[in-house]
């Protein structure tokens, strides 16, 4: 990914966080010279994301996983909010219309794992953590994971380097900053917190 030194993540605890709050990521890899792709569940594995690891399952019959056995680099891609700046937020002219976002990228050689119900298991765990209610698998939810599991590979990911964008208009001035946050909290309010976060 190329990156703008000022669209940084200021902080790599913002890194941490956009991976925990948008485990859905893309896993690329190349097969036979070309890319492929897959959107997977994928969580952090311990506290932070640069030298960490990540684990992560997808269904046995996408064929994607076999080449990780030969292949094992891959680049998991996290997305966190965006949205379009229309020019007429700025109530200024001239003016151009742009793009926000935030973004992280993650390297690293993959490992494929025994133990696909742990990494289910913690998958859901990870993800139920920030629900309300949250859910917690009952003995026979765990047996119905558990009949499922022959058509699960699990992976763990060993983070190599970490790229993050976090572009979320600070090249403009504070007044039309401000119109672009409070347009965001009115039509995508997890972007305007991510701003009042960075």
């Amino acid at each position: 990914m190329y990156t703008f030194p000022r669209y940084a993540a200021p902080d790599p605890a913002q890194v941490d966080l956009l991976v925990r709050e948008n485990p859905f990521a893309l896993v690329v890899s190349a097969t036979d010279g070309a890319p492929v792709a897959t959107h997977v569940p994928v969580i952090l594995e311990g506290d932070h994301v640069e030298g960490g690891t990540l684990l992560g399952h997808l269904a046995r019959a996408n064929p994607h996983w076999r080449s990780w056995e030969s292949s094992p680099e891959v680049l998991v891609i996290f997305q966190g909010p965006h949205g379009y700046v229309s020019p007429t937020v700025y109530a200024t002219d001239p003016a151009v219309p742009t793009w926000d976002y935030a973004a992280v990228h993650v390297t690293g050689r993959l490992e494929l794992l025994d133990d696909a119900l742990e990494v289910v298991e913690r998958t859901v765990e990870a993800v139920e953590s920030g629900r309300r209610p949250s859910w917690e698998a009952t003995p026979a939810s765990r047996e119905r994971f558990r009949a499922l599991l022959p058509g699960v590979v699990a992976f763990r990911v060993h983070v190599r380097t970490v790229q993050s964008m976090f572009k979320l208009s600070q090249d403009i001035d504070a007044e039309r900053y401000a119109r672009v946050r409070d347009s965001f909290a009115a039509e995508n309010p997890r972007l305007a917190d991510l701003m009042d976060r960075s």
